[in-house]
């Protein structure tokens, strides 16, 4: 066992050190998914409108987080914003704002599809109850669009807690940067701990991700239903 390496995982609190690190990836994801969330719907509302220059702003905004790498976003804000504006912010702050960012980007997205998915009956059939245009979108079409976004929002939540994994390279004491600390402290004593490190990182990450990604296709087969 001690050629294994194994037992570098049960050494003092090195597992709770890596469950204390995950809990900070989720927070991160948690946050982040919380406010792309609200903007989200916002943006997905906005994107829909008949105004070509607001719907290419949107479009601008929307590919441009989906050609720039989520990494190279993170440098821009947690390094860039210190050096050239002056701002001193937290790496988790920094996430928190690359995550949103994106996360708002992809939710807009998906709301606008549900919206466009509704049929416009839907809409005839409220203003013809004598129903304002806010009272048709509050009681008839967003409790609809809802739930033709939940399994999309879920698959959205799984990707942004993988996600988090990246901070690392911006000094956020996440699980992954935890790990490389308990492998660099054992490191000649265990050398063979890394693949039992970041092996346990990635069943953590599975037992997190597989139940979301799970529920995710129960809804979408309820939907279809």
């Amino acid at each position: 066992m001690q050629d294994m390496g194994i037992q570098v995982l049960f050494e003092g609190i090195n597992f709770q050190r890596l469950l204390a690190g995950l809990m900070v990836s989720l927070n991160l994801a948690l946050i982040s998914m919380a406010f792309s969330i609200v903007l989200g719907i916002v943006l997905g509302m906005i994107m829909t409108v008949k105004n070509r220059l607001v719907r290419l702003i949107c479009r601008i905004y929307l590919e441009t987080v989906r050609i720039m790498p989520q990494l190279v976003l993170l440098f821009l804000v947690y390094f860039g914003a210190a050096k050239h504006f002056g701002v001193d912010i937290s790496g988790e702050m920094a996430a928190v704002i690359v995550f949103t960012f994106w996360g708002t980007a992809e939710m807009g997205d998906l709301v606008r599809s549900a919206l466009i998915s509704i049929p416009k009956h839907q809409y005839e059939s409220g203003y013809s109850l004598g129903m304002t245009k806010l009272q048709v979108y509050i009681r008839i079409i967003l409790p609809q669009t809802f739930r033709r976004l939940l399994p999309s929002g879920v698959n959205l939540l799984t990707r942004m807690i993988k996600t988090t994994s990246l901070v690392v390279l911006i000094g956020v004491v996440e699980v992954v940067k935890v790990g490389k600390q308990i492998i660099d402290a054992s490191r000649y004593e265990n050398p063979k701990a890394a693949l039992w490190i970041y092996g346990a990182i990635f069943f953590l990450y599975f037992a997190i991700c597989f139940p979301i990604s799970r529920l995710s296709a129960v809804l979408e087969r309820r939907l279809k239903t």
